[in-house]
C-alpha cells in the first residue's frame, strides 16, 4: 500500500505532514507584461476592457507576452491548437495574468510548469504521445445529450436537473467536459449546435420543469452563465423562482474567478440582488458555484467578487475544482487551494472532479487509487462543512465519492460502480439498479502487466478513441432530432 506521508510532507516543521499558515491574497501586477505594461487599474478593473482583452490565438498571446517566452513556446502552442486541442483558445486578462504571477528568472521554464496555464493554455508537449486518448474516451463523456430532457436540459439524477442555458464561456478550459458542445469548433474537434432558438430553449426547459414536480434542483450552467446578458439570466431566474417545487437554484461561473470584473458590475450585482430578494422571500436556496484549480488564482479581485456575491444575498458560493496531473495532484496544492478559497475568499471548497474520459486529456487524469490517496490526505485539516469530496463522474452513474467504488482491478485500471436511482433514459430498464458501470484510469499509470494487456486488447488506440468520439457524436445528434421532434 502506498505511503500515505510522502517525502513532501514529511518536513512541514511542526511534526504535521500539512503545515498550515494563512497567506494573505495579492493581485500580480499585470504591468510585468509587455503588452500590458500602460494599462491602468480602471481600466483593468473595467469588464469591458476585459472582454475586449482577451487572449484568443497565439498572435494576440505573442503581444502581451513578446520576449518573455521563447518561439519554442509559440510553436509548441500552435502545434496543439492545430492537432491537439479541443477547446479554442480563451484567456481573460484575468486569468493569464496569474500564470507565473510574480516573475522568474527563466520566464519560459516557469511558464511551462506552472498550474494555471497546463489546464488553460495546453501546448502540444503536455500531451501524452503513447496513449493521448483512452480507447473509451467519448465527446460527450457522461453522455449528458442522451439524458436530454429539453434539448440542453439534462436530467440525470431524480430530484436534480443541470440546464445549459447556453454554449459559450468568458473563459475556454483545456479540459472542458462539456468540449462537444462549448465553445468554437477546432480543427480536431467539429462542435454540436443546439438547434432551437436560445428563448425557445430556456421556454421548453421551464416547461418542464412545471410538468415534473419530481425536481427540485437547478443548475444553471452551460457554458458559463457570465456570458448571458444579466437581463435575459434574471429573467428565466425569477421563472425558475416562481415554479413551485424548485427549491435549489445553483448559478454555474468559472467567471467569478476568470473574470470577477463581470460579477462586481453594478448592473450585475444589483440583479443579483432582487433575485437573491425573491428567492430568500419564497425560501428558495441561490448559490454559486465557480470553477478553481489552484490556489494563485484567488486574488483580491476573485475575493471581492465572492463576498459582493454573498453580501447581495447569495446563500453560499462554493467551489467545484477538477483534479488534474501537473495542476492540483498533490496534498499540498490541494490544501493551500482549499485555504485561499475559504480563508481569502469566503468560498467553500465543495468537490473535485476526476478529469473526464474526454479526447486527449490522458496526460492531465489521475488514477482512482491517486484520488483515494489524496482523498485520505487533506482529511482533519479544513472544517468538516468544507472539506471537499473528490469525486468520479462515472458514466451513466454521476458523482460518485472515490472510495464508493464496489471493485477494482488495480492492474488494469477499471474500476466497476453502481447506483441507486435510474437516469432519465433508463426508467424502464429493470437491471439499471444491478449492473456495474465501468470507469478506466489513465493506462499509462498502471503497472508493465496492465499496460500490456491494454496494448494487446485495445488495438490501435488512438483510431480507437476517434471512432467512440465520432459515435458519441452521432448518438448525440441523433438524440438531439429525436427530442426536438
Amino acid at each position: 500500500m502506498t505511503d500515505l506521508i510522502t517525502p513532501e510532507l514529511a518536513h512541514s516543521g511542526d511534526g504535521q505532514p500539512y503545515l498550515y499558515r494563512r497567506a494573505e491574497l495579492v493581485e500580480p501586477d499585470w504591468t510585468r507584461l509587455p503588452g500590458w505594461k500602460d494599462v491602468t487599474a480602471e481600466e483593468w478593473r473595467s469588464v469591458q476592457w476585459q472582454r475586449s482583452h482577451c487572449v484568443k490565438n497565439v498572435k494576440q498571446l505573442r503581444d502581451v507576452m513578446g520576449d518573455l517566452l521563447e518561439e519554442r513556446f509559440y510553436e509548441d502552442l500552435t502545434r496543439d491548437q492545430a492537432e491537439r486541442a479541443t477547446m479554442s483558445m480563451l484567456l481573460p486578462p484575468q486569468m493569464l495574468n496569474t500564470i507565473v504571477p510574480h516573475g522568474a528568472d527563466d520566464y519560459t521554464a516557469a511558464f511551462y510548469s506552472d498550474p494555471v496555464r497546463r489546464y488553460m493554455l495546453p501546448v502540444f508537449s503536455d500531451r501524452r504521445t503513447d496513449w493521448p486518448s483512452h480507447p473509451h474516451a467519448t465527446r460527450d463523456s457522461l453522455h449528458e445529450h442522451e439524458m436530454w430532457a429539453t434539448e440542453g436540459l439534462t436530467h440525470r439524477y431524480p430530484t436534480k436537473v443541470l440546464a445549459e442555458i447556453l454554449p459559450t464561456c468568458p473563459q475556454y478550459c483545456g479540459h472542458c467536459t462539456r468540449m462537444d458542445l462549448v465553445g468554437n469548433s477546432t480543427p480536431v474537434i467539429d462542435k454540436l449546435k443546439f438547434v432551437a432558438k436560445p428563448q425557445t430553449r430556456l421556454d421548453d426547459m421551464l416547461d418542464y420543469l412545471r410538468r415534473t414536480p419530481g425536481v427540485r434542483d437547478v443548475v444553471v450552467s452551460g457554458g458559463d452563465v457570465a456570458n448571458m446578458p444579466w437581463p435575459r439570466l434574471e429573467s428565466f431566474l425569477m421563472s425558475l423562482l416562481e415554479i413551485e417545487n424548485i427549491r435549489d437554484i445553483r448559478m454555474a461561473t468559472k467567471a467569478l474567478m476568470g473574470m470577477p470584473q463581470h460579477w462586481l458590475s453594478s448592473d450585475v450585482l444589483s440583479g443579483v440582488e432582487r433575485v437573491a430578494s425573491v428567492a430568500r422571500n419564497r425560501g428558495v436556496m441561490l448559490a454559486m458555484h465557480t470553477h478553481v484549480n489552484a490556489a494563485q488564482s484567488v486574488t483580491p479581485l476573485v475575493a471581492e467578487a465572492s463576498k459582493a456575491m454573498l453580501e447581495a444575498g447569495l446563500r453560499d458560493v462554493r467551489n467545484q475544482g477538477v483534479l488534474m496531473r501537473g495542476v492540483n495532484d498533490t496534498i499540498p496544492q490541494l490544501l493551500d487551494l482549499c485555504f485561499a478559497l475559504l480563508d481569502g475568499a469566503n468560498v467553500t471548497p465543495y468537490y473535485f472532479y476526476m478529469c473526464d474520459m474526454i479526447p486527449f486529456s490522458e496526460h492531465w487524469r489521475v488514477s482512482v487509487r491517486d484520488a483515494q490517496h489524496l482523498q485520505h490526505g487533506i482529511l482533519g485539516y479544513l472544517p468538516g462543512f468544507a472539506t471537499p469530496r473528490i469525486v468520479c463522474d462515472v458514466p451513466y452513474v454521476g458523482k460518485r465519492w472515490v472510495h464508493q467504488l464496489s471493485e477494482y482491478d488495480e492492474v488494469r485500471g477499471i474500476s466497476y460502480w453502481k447506483k441507486n436511482y435510474r437516469t432519465g433514459i433508463e426508467q424502464q430498464d429493470p437491471e439499471a439498479l444491478n449492473r456495474t458501470y465501468e470507469y478506466y484510469d489513465p493506462i499509462d499509470t498502471l503497472p508493465p502487466e496492465g499496460q500490456s494487456w491494454w496494448q494487446e486488447h485495445a488495438g490501435n488506440h488512438l483510431a480507437k478513441a476517434e471512432a467512440r468520439a465520432a459515435a458519441s457524436r452521432t448518438a448525440a445528434e441523433a438524440q438531439k432530432l429525436l427530442d426536438l421532434n
